[in-house]
């Protein structure tokens, strides 16, 4: 009759295997998903698109991913420059780029209207109501867009279509650290992202959002996605609720990396956790398994062998080799060391999970960002809207936290 370390053993052992499996056929979903198209587009064709693009100081990219902006393969289009304060140093180069891309028409508005405590949604409040057409595109301005970026967003469009979007894809890491990052973005949260859609649950992401603009007009506009303060989970329920579907591009866009810091790659993935979990509690909470060390180091600590630890040392190679195996179908950044960036990832999951549980306030950018809910009060401010020629001004209103209980 087997003990309690053996018994204890192999429960572990099948937890872990469990856990294995579901994650092995995520990944199989993910990989049967991207670069595929599911049905024929019902958007119309050569539609008029307004491109609005919130801005916020000099990265390492700005210019080329910028510049990429005014260089699409698409014949009716326009480009809305959103920028909270006309001292931000992206604002000679919208000009310089405006001035030699004379073919594109091309607008800079200035100011940001505070609907919420999300500095990128107030930013984009006034080039959201700018855009002259009906089919607008919210890009942000770190997002690397090919020739055929409106067209490949377009073809995602579906009759029951309430959103199209793309989840960042981590691109042009410069050093290890950079490349945890591609192991956070790409083969784990890019892929439960399309897992997820193809199983019905789309959730938006706000790096790139085509909107039918009289869709959401029609919900309360761009103002309604002050419902969350994430814009891309508000825009989820919005579409949701009316009874449409989040879908995604068949192959997500490239956001560049550079280089980054420990510090820079934990403050992105803490936000985007507390982020998730105010906002979909129930699908965050089960996050602190979606990596293998976690349970598996848990698993060996409750009974420890040696059989175990082979055991699942073969799971944890299938899993990370299942993984590489996704980056390569998706031609995503894949170098010997991502396997240890898959590592690093995981080893810092359960401190971002927990972490994510003991605050609510986040920081982006230097704005700190209280994710409570709260009511919002309007007041006066004035916003200017700039174009290649004079400086035009006009009042808009701006809200104010109001003070009701969160």
């Amino acid at each position: 009759m087997w003990g309690v370390t053996e018994t204890g053993a192999v429960v572990a052992l099948a937890l872990c295997a469990a856990l294995t499996l579901i994650n092995l056929i995520g990944i199989a979903v993910a990989g049967l998903r991207l670069g595929r198209r599911n049905g024929a587009s019902v958007f119309p064709p050569g539609a008029p698109v307004s491109l609005v693009r919130p801005v916020c100081g000099l990265e390492a990219f700005s210019e080329e991913l910028l510049t990429r902006g005014f260089r699409l393969a698409y014949d009716r289009y326009e480009i809305v420059f959103c920028v909270a304060e006309a001292a931000d140093p992206i604002v000679p180069l919208l000009h310089r780029l405006m001035a030699a891309h004379p073919d594109v028409p091309a607008r800079l508005v200035v100011g940001a209207e505070r609907i919420s405590d999300n500095p990128k949604l107030n930013n984009c409040v006034r080039g959201w109501e700018a855009a002259r057409h009906d089919w607008v595109v919210l890009a942000d301005s770190n997002v690397l867009m090919p020739a055929d970026y409106l067209q490949q967003l377009q073809a995602a469009w579906r009759p029951d279509t309430g959103l199209v979007c793309s989840t960042p894809i981590g691109a042009r890491p410069d050093g290890f650290l950079a490349e945890v990052e591609c192991a956070f973005l790409n083969t784990l949260q890019a892929r439960w992202q399309y897992t997820g859609e193809a199983l019905g649950l789309g959730f938006a992401q706000g790096k790139s959002m085509l909107w039918h603009k009289p869709f959401l007009e029609a919900r309360g506009g761009i103002r309604a996605l002050a419902a969350e303060i994430a814009e891309d989970a508000a825009a989820t329920k919005l579409v949701r609720a009316a009874g449409a579907r989040v879908h995604l591009v068949a192959a997500p866009f490239d956001q560049p990396l550079g280089r980054r810091t420990l510090a820079e790659v934990w403050s992105r993935q803490l936000r985007w956790a507390r982020l998730r979990r105010v906002t979909f509690p129930l699908f965050f909470a089960p996050e602190i398994g979606c990596g293998p060390l976690p349970p598996f180091g848990l698993a060996l600590a409750a009974a420890p062998s040696i059989a175990l630890a082979t055991l699942l040392l073969g799971l944890a190679a299938l899993w990370y080799g299942a993984e590489m195996a996704l980056a390569a179908r998706a031609g995503w950044y894949r170098r010997p060391r991502l396997l240890l960036a898959f590592v690093i990832r995981d080893a810092l999951i359960p401190f971002l999970w927990a972490s994510a549980w003991m605050r609510g306030a986040i920081v982006w950018r230097g704005n700190a960002m209280d994710i409570r809910r709260k009511d919002f009060r309007a007041e006066e401010i004035q916003v200017k809207d700039i174009d290649a020629g004079p400086i035009t001004g006009r009042s808009w209103r701006r809200a104010r936290p109001g003070t009701s209980a969160a």
